[in-house]
C-alpha cells in the first residue's frame, strides 16, 4: 500500500502492559477499508514531574520495553493485514496527553484499547487514556473495550441520536462506516422517562420519531445501499444503547464540548458506554464551532 500523507492516517495507541490484539485487529481492518496508513504510537510517561529529559536507568528500561511492544504490535498488524502501511513512533510523555496532541492533526481517527479502570481511577489516575482522549480529540476516537460482533449474520452499527448537532456527526460517521462495511444502521433515540401523562408521552414519542426520521433522512438518501432501522425507546440512554450494543459491530455517539484532561466534559452517555458497551465505542466530536461554544458555557 502506498504511504499516504500524515493527515490521512489512523493512529493506534499501543499499551506496553496490554498489547490488545482486538484493538490492533480493529485498526488494521479500518485502515484496509479506508485505504489509510497506520501509525502505532507508544508514549513512555515520565517517572517524576519534571520538564527535563528523563535518562534514569528505569526510564531507559521503559523505553526499551516500549520499543519491543511497538515492534510486536507492528508484526501483529503485518500478520493481520500484510499490505498495511505501518510506521511506529516512541514518544516521551503521558499517554493521554501525547495521543490528544496527535489527534489534533488528524482527519482520520485514533484507536485505543481500554484498561477497564474504575470511574475514580479514570478521573484521578495518569493511566487513564480512553476517557480524556474521547473528551478532547479533534477526530473520532475508537475505544475497543470488547471485540466487534463480526460473527453475526446481520452486521449492524448502532448510533445514538438526540437531535443535537453533535449527534449529527455521529450519524454521518455511522452511515459512512456502514457503507464501507456493507452493514446496516440502527438509529436509536432514547427518551428518558418523564413524569407526564400517558397522552403527553404518546405525543412526545411521535414527535421524537419525526425528529429521528429527519436526522437520518439526508444520510439515508446519500447511502441508499445502507439499510437503516429507526427506533425510539423510553429509558436510560446508556442502558438502552448498551443493550443494543450486545450484537453490534460498534456503537457510535456524538460528543459535546471540548473537555479537560479528566474528560469530565465528555458527557454522561459516551462516558457510560465506555463502561457498559459490549462492542467498540466510537465517539465523534461535534463541529469545532459547537465545541468552542460549549467550552465557553
Amino acid at each position: 500500500m502506498t504511504p499516504l500523507s500524515r493527515d490521512q492516517e489512523i493512529v493506534v495507541g499501543v499499551d506496553p502492559g496490554d498489547p490488545s490484539v482486538p484493538t490492533l485487529a480493529w485498526a488494521a481492518g479500518e485502515a484496509d477499508r479506508r485505504n489509510l496508513a497506520l501509525r502505532l504510537v507508544l508514549a513512555v510517561p515520565p517517572l517524576h514531574d519534571t520538564q527535563h529529559v528523563d535518562s534514569t536507568p528505569q526510564h531507559m528500561f521503559l523505553r526499551a520495553r516500549g520499543r519491543e511492544a511497538l515492534d510486536a504490535a507492528s508484526e501483529t498488524i503485518s500478520r493481520l493485514s500484510p499490505k498495511a502501511c505501518v510506521t511506529t513512533e516512541l514518544v516521551d510523555g503521558r499517554p493521554a496527553v501525547v495521543l490528544c496532541r496527535e489527534a489534533t492533526a488528524l482527519t482520520g481517527m485514533v484507536v485505543v484499547g481500554s484498561r477497564r479502570l474504575s470511574v475514580p481511577a479514570e478521573i484521578l489516575s495518569t493511566r487513564s487514556v480512553a476517557v480524556p482522549l474521547s473528551a478532547q480529540a479533534d477526530c473520532p476516537v475508537v475505544v475497543v473495550r470488547a471485540p466487534e460482533h463480526t460473527a453475526n449474520i446481520s452486521a449492524c452499527l448502532v448510533v445514538g441520536v438526540d437531535g443535537s448537532p453533535s449527534s449529527q456527526g455521529a450519524v454521518k460517521f455511522a452511515f459512512e462506516e456502514a457503507s464501507l462495511r456493507h452493514a446496516s444502521v440502527l438509529a436509536l433515540w432514547v427518551w428518558p422517562r418523564p413524569a407526564i401523562s400517558l397522552s403527553a408521552a404518546e405525543t412526545g414519542m411521535e414527535e421524537r420519531a419525526r425528529l429521528l426520521e429527519e436526522a437520518v433522512a439526508g444520510w439515508s438518501a446519500r447511502y441508499p445501499a445502507v439499510n437503516v432501522t429507526r427506533n425510539v425507546s423510553r429509558g436510560h440512554p446508556v442502558e438502552e444503547l448498551a443493550r443494543a450494543s450486545s450484537d453490534a459491530l460498534a456503537v457510535v455517539v456524538g460528543r459535546r464540548g471540548h473537555g479537560g484532561y479528566t474528560g469530565m466534559r465528555l458527557g454522561s452517555v459516551p462516558h457510560g458506554l465506555l463502561h457498559r458497551a459490549e462492542c467498540p465505542v466510537i465517539t465523534v466530536p461535534g463541529e469545532r464551532s459547537e465545541r468552542v461554544q460549549n467550552t465557553a458555557v
